[in-house]
C-alpha cells in the first residue's frame, strides 16, 4: 500500500464515532437554526405570494403558505405607473453614485485620521465624532443646501451624503488594525500618501469597504424624505418617493384602476403588498454579492486588533 493509502487509513482509525449526546445536540441545532430560518424567510415569502394571489382572499387572509388565484395584475399595474422609469432610473444613479463617492471620501478621511503626524488629529477628529450626535437642525441645513444651490437638483442626493461618520470610524478602526509596516516598507521606497492609500491601504480594505457599502446603498435606496423636502421637480423623483406619494393615495389609486378586465380585483391591500414588493427586490439581489464580506468585516471594523 503506497504511503497516501496509509495516511488515509490513519485517518479513518483515528476518527472517534460521534457520541449520543452529540448527535442529540446536533439534530437540536438543525431544528432550531431551521425555525430561524423559517422565521426570517416567510414574511418575505408571504409577501410575495400575496402579491401574486387572488386579492379578495388576501383581504379575508385566506392565503397562508400556499398561493391561490395566481395572477400578475398587482405588477402589471404598478409598472404602468407614470413616471416609475425615470424614478428607477434616478434612484438606481443615486445609489451608485453616492455609494461610489462615500467609500472614496469616507476611506480617504479615515486614511488620515489615522496618521499620528496630522496636524490637530484628535481634535479635527473628535469635532468630526460630535457631529454623529449634534447636528445644526432642518431647517438651517435647509437653508445651507439651497445657499450651495443643491435644492431641486440631482446633487442634492449625492454632496451631503459623501462623508459617513459611523462609517468613517469602522474604516479607521480597520486600516489602524493593519499596522505600519508594510506602508512604512512603501515609504522607504519612496511612496507617498496618495500611492500608500490607493495601492496598499485601500486594496486590504475589501470586507470593511464592502459592509459599509451594503450600509450606505440601503440607505440610500431606501430613502424618501430627502426627496420630499428638497425637490420639487417630478423628474428628480425616487422610486421610493414615488412609491411614497402611491401609498398615501392607495385607496383612491385602487378605485382608478381598471377592475373589468380579466384576473382577480385590484385591493389597497394588493397594492400596499406590491408596492413594498417592488421597493425591496432590487436591494436584496445586492446582499448575495456581499455577504461573504459582510460578518468579516463589520467584526474586523468594530474591534481594534
Amino acid at each position: 500500500m503506497s504511503i497516501y493509502g496509509k495516511k488515509t487509513v490513519a485517518k479513518t482509525e483515528n476518527k472517534k464515532p460521534m457520541s449520543r449526546s452529540d448527535k442529540i445536540f446536533n439534530v437540536v441545532a438543525i431544528l432550531v437554526f431551521l425555525v430561524l430560518t423559517f422565521i426570517c424567510v416567510y414574511p418575505f415569502y408571504y409577501l410575495m405570494i400575496c402579491t401574486i394571489s387572488d386579492q379578495k382572499m388576501v383581504d379575508l387572509n385566506q392565503i397562508i403558505l400556499i398561493p391561490h388565484g395566481i395572477n400578475f395584475r398587482n405588477y402589471i399595474e404598478i409598472l404602468g405607473v407614470q413616471n416609475l422609469a425615470n424614478s428607477a432610473l434616478i434612484s438606481v444613479l443615486r445609489t451608485v453614485g453616492t455609494t461610489a463617492l462615500s467609500m472614496v471620501c469616507t476611506s480617504y478621511m479615515a486614511y488620515f485620521f489615522t496618521k499620528q503626524n496630522m496636524w490637530g488629529r484628535k481634535f479635527w477628529y473628535r469635532f468630526t465624532i460630535i457631529t454623529m450626535y449634534f447636528t445644526a437642525g432642518l431647517i438651517p441645513v435647509y437653508l445651507n443646501n439651497q445657499m450651495l444651490g443643491l435644492n431641486n437638483t440631482f446633487w442634492i442626493y449625492i454632496i451631503p451624503a459623501a462623508i459617513s461618520v459611523y462609517n468613517m470610524v469602522l474604516v479607521k478602526t480597520n486600516i489602524e488594525s493593519m499596522g505600519p509596516e508594510l506602508e512604512e516598507s512603501a515609504y522607504l521606497d519612496g511612496a507617498g500618501y496618495m500611492t500608500c492609500f490607493f495601492k496598499i491601504v485601500l486594496p486590504l480594505q475589501t470586507p470593511i469597504l464592502a459592509t459599509v457599502s451594503l450600509f450606505t446603498a440601503v440607505n440610500q435606496w431606501n430613502d424618501f424624505f430627502t426627496t420630499k423636502m428638497y425637490i420639487t421637480n417630478t423628474k428628480l423623483y425616487t422610486l421610493q418617493f414615488l412609491l411614497y406619494e402611491l401609498l398615501n393615495q392607495v385607496a383612491a389609486a385602487a378605485e382608478q384602476i381598471d377592475v373589468s378586465g380579466p384576473g382577480a380585483a385590484i385591493t389597497p391591500t394588493g397594492i400596499r403588498l406590491t408596492l413594498t414588493a417592488v421597493v425591496i427586490i432590487p436591494i436584496l439581489c445586492v446582499y448575495p454579492f456581499v455577504q461573504r464580506f459582510y460578518v468579516k468585516g463589520l467584526m474586523v471594523g468594530a474591534v481594534k486588533g
